[in-house]
């Protein structure tokens, strides 16, 4: 009887655990991670690319797909920034709701 207590007490630790480890429901504190690392370098790129001027684009990735919010004032700045998001690494798709707002 004590050998069967002392094997649930093992299992119900290990799978506490195991589900502390997840740090959003669904996903993995791997893939969390990653797609901080993923939102981290869309960022980068659009700050980097001055001649574009792409630091209004809110950028938020989920499981790989990057998720491009905000305005921009030309279609080929839209564009733009949707080629940067797919050049960096782990970028499995991305979802463009850029909006283009002509400036008066």
């Amino acid at each position: 009887m004590r050998r069967a207590f002392n094997a649930c007490i093992v299992l119900f630790v290990a799978l506490a655990f195991v589900t502390a480890c997840q740090s959003l429901p669904g996903l993995s504190a791997e893939t969390h991670v990653d797609d901080a690392a993923i939102t981290a370098s869309v960022k980068t790129k659009l700050v980097a690319d001055k001649a574009s001027n792409l630091t209004r684009i809110d950028v938020d990735t989920n499981r790989g797909t990057v998720y491009l919010t905000g305005s921009v004032d030309t279609t080929e700045r839209k564009k733009r920034a949707e080629r940067l998001a797919w050049r960096a690494t782990g970028v499995k798709g991305v979802v463009d709701n850029l909006q283009v707002v002509q400036n008066r």
